[in-house]
């Protein structure tokens, strides 16, 4: 086989919750290589999330784009989850925890965030700026791994977008840069995604400014009808339901799907792989074929509930379980749990759902795969590459590099490799089990 050039491959790396992914992907999104730099998820209690920033945010991308080989690809791109932050030195070596999405550190003295525009940077600035005010910089997760990687502490316009109001469209605020006792010039600097700023050092590649990691996903995976749902499949799961028109639902986020005219709208939830890997440790050692008619019910609020509840200090239940159950009957209901809260944001929107498209690393999971399917009703069309996030930073790379026009053609690249259909007998039990999912979320 004749190697692709380098003129035909572009880069994209995903700085994720429990690890870093990166690919190196060819004009028709094919990956050729692919790397996973695993990295700490610190809870050092049941209200916190973070990283050691310098291994996951700084080493991470760095030791991942070398192992992918290709020094001599066009461009490179990274993309990360939101919001997170650090305080840096003059050499962008972080010097604080890497606060995370969902920590308490984030959180208002006034209330949960309810919306997209959660303002959980602002708070993460205050108390950064507080616990290192001599720091050189505050910066997210993409600002640090792109000075890494090339000299250049910028993040891109999306990502910007979610500090809100710290960011107000055209630059970092400066009444609320003072409030949190600093100065804009120590945040990092905005460029639109797509945006060539910089090159990779000891290589020909260009930085491109990246995108958050979820619309990333969205960009390849191909769930652009009106009635398709993307579930990614993360530590965090992230449902969105594409819909033709604007509109607001309690609870609910909506916001632009890249098709002009259509909207998306669900968000995120901690009933992902953050709570899934918490129950396999629990039942890690445990195996067998459950009974679909005896499973009991997750309520799976370990870490509280973002969309639809924004109850940071809901907790979760484990009801229904007896002496027969064992580890396989609490993990299949794990699962199905995860599912119900797709099942739950699909039902809340009143969209007509037709198929989910999953991605994300949990799509290797065949029995997260199957309780989706089971707990919804809706076939689940399995995306061919998981590392969703890092295969759209690919695409946008391509822009940096003059190989691509627009974001809109990311969808080419999509595709299934294969369909979860719902088995009969699992969905009709679990069908059961969600009216008292539902009662044990509302508190019935």
């Amino acid at each position: 086989m004749t190697p692709v050039s380098a003129k035909d491959v572009t880069i994209g790396i995903d700085i994720g919750t429990t690890s870093v992914k990166a690919v190196v992907a060819d004009e028709d999104g094919r990956v050729l290589a692919r790397s996973r730099i695993p990295h700490q998820m610190r809870v050092p209690a049941a209200d916190r999330l973070e990283h050691d920033a310098d291994e996951a945010w700084r080493r991470g991308p760095l030791i991942a784009l070398t192992e992918l080989g290709r020094p001599d690809a066009t461009a490179v791109a990274v993309t990360a989850m939101v919001p997170s932050l650090a305080a840096v030195d003059a050499a962008g070596r972080p010097v604080t925890p890497g606060l995370l999405y969902g920590d308490a550190r984030g959180r208002s003295a006034d209330a949960a965030p309810t919306s997209v525009l959660s303002g959980e940077t602002v708070e993460f600035l205050r108390w950064t700026a507080v616990h290192a005010p001599d720091a050189h910089g505050y910066w997210p997760a993409v600002a640090v791994a792109n000075h890494q990687l090339a000299g250049e502490a910028v993040i891109d316009t999306a990502t910007a977008s979610t500090c809100y109001p710290l960011y107000d469209g055209t630059g970092w605020d400066d009444a609320v840069c003072a409030d949190c006792g600093t100065t804009p010039d120590r945040l990092p600097r905005v460029e639109t995604t797509g945006q060539a700023v910089g090159q990779v050092r000891d290589g020909a590649a260009l930085l491109a400014a990246g995108a958050v990691d979820a619309l990333c996903e969205q960009f390849v995976a191909g769930a652009d009808a009106v009635g398709d749902v993307l579930v990614l499949c993360g530590t965090t799961l992230i449902v969105w339901i594409t819909i033709p028109a604007y509109r607001e639902v309690p609870g609910l986020w909506t916001l632009p799907h890249t098709t002009a005219g259509r909207c998306l709208i669900g968000g995120p939830s901690n009933a992902g792989g953050l709570f899934l890997g918490w129950v396999e440790r629990l039942v890690e050692a445990s195996g067998g074929r459950p009974d679909p008619g005896r499973i009991p019910v997750w309520a799976p609020y370990l870490r509280g509930e973002r969309v639809p509840y924004h109850d940071p200090d809901r907790r979760g239940v484990l009801a229904g379980l007896d002496l027969t159950h064992d580890g396989a009957a609490l993990r299949r209901a794990a699962y199905e749990a995860s599912g119900f809260v797709v099942r739950q944001i699909i039902e809340r929107s009143g969209a007509a759902a037709s198929r989910i498209v999953a991605t994300g690393g949990g799509t290797r999971v065949d029995g997260w795969m199957r309780a989706l399917a089971d707990a919804t009703g809706l076939p689940v069309h399995v995306s061919a590459v998981p590392e969703g996030a890092a295969l759209g930073a690919a695409f946008v790379a391509r822009m940096a590099a003059g190989l691509e026009s627009q974001l809109g053609d990311a969808a080419r690249w999509a595709a299934t490799e294969r369909v979860v259909e719902p088995d009969p007998m699992w969905a009709d039990a679990a069908a059961h089990r969600y009216g008292r999912f539902l009662e044990l979320a509302e508190g019935t």
